[in-house]
């Protein structure tokens, strides 16, 4: 029997293409307040059922929800689905509140339904090359990484029509839950891989430093964050989130190092994905990088395989793969990929990182949301 979805969000398709490529499943349903967007989106896409009224959709005979409206509304929509007995995959970030994270954890843990992030930079396919490399320890021991998204959104912050002229000054969402908070706002797309990376371990506490204001006053985002995740092993993990600075962007840069090699990701102007290892056996002094696909043969064997039409859903094949692990999770073939816990964790670096840059980069303890259990852990401690 297929796995019927609706989607709750008509400007986010990012994983319609991987429903339609997977067997077994169709996206029967569409929801959006705009009533006729939804209804020209769900014609454009042979999507045969629209709803203005959220819990209208979740009435149906559907059995999976993708919530991928504004990052506000992403904790009520997906506790209300799990409610339902439906399974949900959220777009990021998971929530913009510590209860609300809490409040997540606990509807996940109590319904029993499949939920998963859509933290789709996870399955870009460098990234999970770099994790197969670490998995199989040709960097030896990882004790520091480092991610950064760097991506001008300014514009996002406003109203725009149809033909993408701007409406005046009217904020959208964005004016607020982004570049309205101070700290890293939307940390997962920097964070997730390298997380990945340091399989096993978590994060302890969350320290975070602001630029202050340069580019645009008109926000209470700074120009640059740097955020520093100290890791429960002591290792250390270091985000950059820039959405307000005057420059080209550059959405998926990492780093690793460990104890036999490191990696970085390509900076522009014809850079790549690089690595060097130890074992080359170079003098540290006359060491030279190579190319990261020197060693495609570690890519997991189905990114081996993708097919011209998995690599159509988008994010190089990404969006395609994380589709194909939230089905499994829902079929019981396997766990969700990024389960509620990573989702909770990750994305309370963002709301520890704001109260941290907001008195002068003190270190936040992260709670384990694996472990706590009663509403006396569920603190923030300042």
């Amino acid at each position: 029997m297929a796995i019927k979805v609706g989607i709750v969000g008509a400007r986010g398709l990012s994983t319609l293409q991987g429903f339609k490529s997977l067997p077994d499943t169709e996206v029967v349903a569409l929801c959006d307040l705009d009533g006729d967007y939804c209804r020209e989106t769900a014609a454009k896409h042979g999507i045969p059922r629209t709803y203005r009224i959220y819990e209208d959709m979740l009435a149906s005979d559907i059995d999976a929800v993708v919530v991928a409206t504004p990052m506000q509304l992403h904790v009520p929509q997906t506790i209300l689905a799990l409610q339902s007995g439906k399974h949900v995959l959220s777009e990021v970030t998971a929530g913009v509140s510590m209860d609300e994270l809490w409040w997540l954890k606990e509807t996940v843990e109590s319904t029993g339904s499949v939920y998963m992030m859509a933290e789709n930079y996870c399955y870009i396919p460098q990234n999970q090359l770099i994790l197969s490399m670490v998995k199989q320890g040709l960097f030896g021991e990882v004790y520091f990484g480092e991610g950064e998204y760097l991506h001008d959104i300014r514009s996002l912050a406003f109203r725009h029509n149809r033909s993408g002229a701007a409406e005046g000054t009217k904020a959208t969402w964005r004016n607020y839950w982004q570049l309205g908070k101070r700290g890293a706002f939307y940390p997962t797309h920097s964070l997730g891989p390298v997380m990945q990376w340091f399989e096993g371990d978590r994060i302890r506490s969350v320290s975070c430093y602001g630029t202050g204001w340069h580019t645009d006053n008109r926000f209470r985002q700074e120009d640059t964050s740097i955020t520093l995740c100290q890791m429960e092993s002591g290792k250390l993990i270091k985000l950059r989130i820039d959405c307000i600075s005057k420059r080209p962007h550059n959405m998926s840069y990492y780093t690793l190092q460990g104890t036999k090699g490191c990696f970085e990701a390509p900076r522009g102007l014809g850079d790549q994905h690089k690595v060097w290892f130890e074992s080359d056996s170079e003098h540290p002094d006359h060491a030279k990088w190579r190319p990261l696909s020197d060693y495609n043969a570690y890519l997991p064997e189905r990114y081996k395989n993708v097919t011209e039409e998995q690599k159509a859903a988008g994010h190089w094949g990404g969006d395609f793969f994380i589709v194909e692990d939230f089905v499994h999770a829902v079929k019981g073939l396997q766990k969700p990929a990024i389960d509620v816990y990573d989702a909770c964790e990750w994305t309370a670096v963002a709301l520890l990182s704001e109260l941290s840059a907001m008195n002068g980069g003190k270190s936040m303890e992260m709670p384990d949301f694996r472990k706590a259990s009663s509403y006396a852990e569920q603190i923030t401690r300042i």
